[in-house]
């Protein structure tokens, strides 16, 4: 039954129709990846309704350490998910259980470490977010649960994404959906009901990341059998750790230099108060919903770009990255559309304040022009971490998060002040995307001329 289902995944990456292949890979990760935001929103939007404007500026300051989370936990399982669909690609499964049973167990001791560091050291860390005498201790209590439960965050990053590997992402959806669910029933619960305010907004995320984690522990004991937990699998050598870790690192350091790059804008817009801060958090969690979006279009089709650059099947690469570009082009384009249209409606639902909706409305507008060009900018980066090519992902990666944004930051803050800080992204994520079109197309023209079948 097992090795049935395994072969059926195959046979629908390798020749099945295109369309009913992106239904069944793009759908379940764009709503994975929708997922994550709404599990940052649905804190925004109850803290939102404390119509305290420092509570929510807290949750924005915090947000880097959770994403800095987040992006070793992309570390593991991105690495595991593009390591395990080369591997299924060349049939070998012992090698997709040792794969699997490191990316687990890494993720739990990564998880351990960071909570020690960040329980020991949380004073300089929010000094280093740039709290102030208004946001500090809000940003601590929202730090402190994160990091207790940062093990089991960890694994609800990696795990997901390992079982994406062989298509099965129907079941990784419905782990993230229960957890989603779960964290907006108890966000109002927590945070208005027993009054715990920030503290109930992250206790809520743990516990729902707990619940889902049980889902997908139930997945790898009945469904998931060419994958492995046993840590007597776990292999250290250099073809099983350098594999996952190179693959993994070009959207892990792009999700790290990410949150670094929000510390320092975060920092630069303190200048202008919290309320700046609290409507660039408002607008940048709406954003998010559109280039998260393109992403899952990009992530749920990289099992097929990896099995099938791995099976050398040019003709059908070439046809799944065409395709892909075009949906996730048409997709950032129209949600930008929707979210222009109705942008008071949206801002106004997280936070009613004035103050906070002028700012808010500007941030919008910029975190939603950049829809049509992060379609390319995404291929681009999934299809050189899907194809093993993990310098030149690296490369494009961090010109978007951190080589091209962080030096903007500075110079559009100094030209235009707080409304600079507010659109360096698009610049930024302009320049980039021309940049890495150019990059990829002429790298996969090189491997197009080193098939002699083609």
């Amino acid at each position: 039954m097992q090795k049935n289902q395994a072969n059926t995944n195959e046979e629908m990456l390798r020749s099945g129709n295109y369309w009913t292949l992106a239904r069944k890979l793009c759908i379940p990760a764009i709503l994975i990846m929708l997922v994550m935001v709404l599990y940052h929103m649905a804190d925004v939007f109850f803290i939102g309704q404390t119509g305290d404007p420092n509570k929510v500026a807290a949750v924005s300051l915090a947000s880097p350490m959770f994403s800095i989370l987040s992006g070793l936990g992309v570390l593991l399982g991105n690495g595991g998910c593009t390591a395990i669909s080369l591997a299924l690609g060349k049939g070998e499964y012992d090698r997709i259980k040792k794969i699997s049973a490191f990316a687990v167990w890494g993720a739990i001791l990564i998880g351990m470490i960071f909570a020690v560091a960040v329980l020991a050291l949380m004073g300089p860390v929010c000094g280093l977010l740039g709290t102030d005498a208004d946001t500090q201790d809000f940003t601590a209590e929202y730090l402190r649960v994160i990091a207790i439960g940062a093990p089991v965050i960890m694994l609800t990053n990696v795990v997901p994404a390992l079982i994406r590997a062989d298509g099965s992402t129907t079941d990784s959806m419905i782990g993230n959906m229960i957890g989603t669910v779960l964290n907006i029933a108890l966000d109002p619960l927590l945070i208005s009901t027993f009054n715990m305010g920030v503290s109930g907004a992250a206790l809520a995320t743990v516990i729902a990341n707990v619940v889902s984690l049980c889902y997908y522990a139930y997945f790898m004991r009945t469904k998931g059998k060419i994958y492995s937990v046993n840590p007597k699998e776990i292999s250290l050598k250099k073809d099983v750790v350098w594999t996952v870790l190179s693959l993994g690192l070009p959207l892990s350091l792009s999700t790290i230099l990410a949150s670094v790059s929000g510390v320092v804008a975060n920092n630069l817009m303190m200048q202008y108060g919290s309320v700046a801060v609290a409507g660039q958090s408002v607008a940048s969690r709406i954003g998010q919903m559109i280039s998260m979006t393109v992403m899952g279009v990009c992530m749920g089709m990289q099992p097929a770009i990896s099995f099938n650059y791995s099976a050398r099947n040019m003709k059908r690469l070439t046809e799944i990255l065409k395709k892909t570009a075009g949906l996730a082009v048409v997709a950032g384009t129209v949600l930008s559309a929707l979210c222009l249209i109705f942008r008071d409606q949206l801002l106004n639902a997280f936070l009613n304040d004035p103050d906070v909706l002028v700012i808010g409305r500007v941030c919008l507008l910029a975190s939603i022009v950049i829809g049509p060009f992060y379609g390319f900018y995404q291929i681009c980066t999934t299809y050189l971490q899907a194809a093993g090519k993990s310098k030149q992902a690296i490369i494009v990666s961090l010109l978007e998060k951190g080589i091209v944004y962080i030096p903007m930051l500075f110079v559009m803050n100094w030209l235009f002040h707080m409304y600079g800080i507010v659109f360096a992204a698009t610049v930024t994520t302009v320049i980039s995307a021309v940049a890495a079109l150019i990059f990829c197309y002429k790298d996969y023209r090189k491997e197009l001329k080193n098939v002699t079948d083609w």
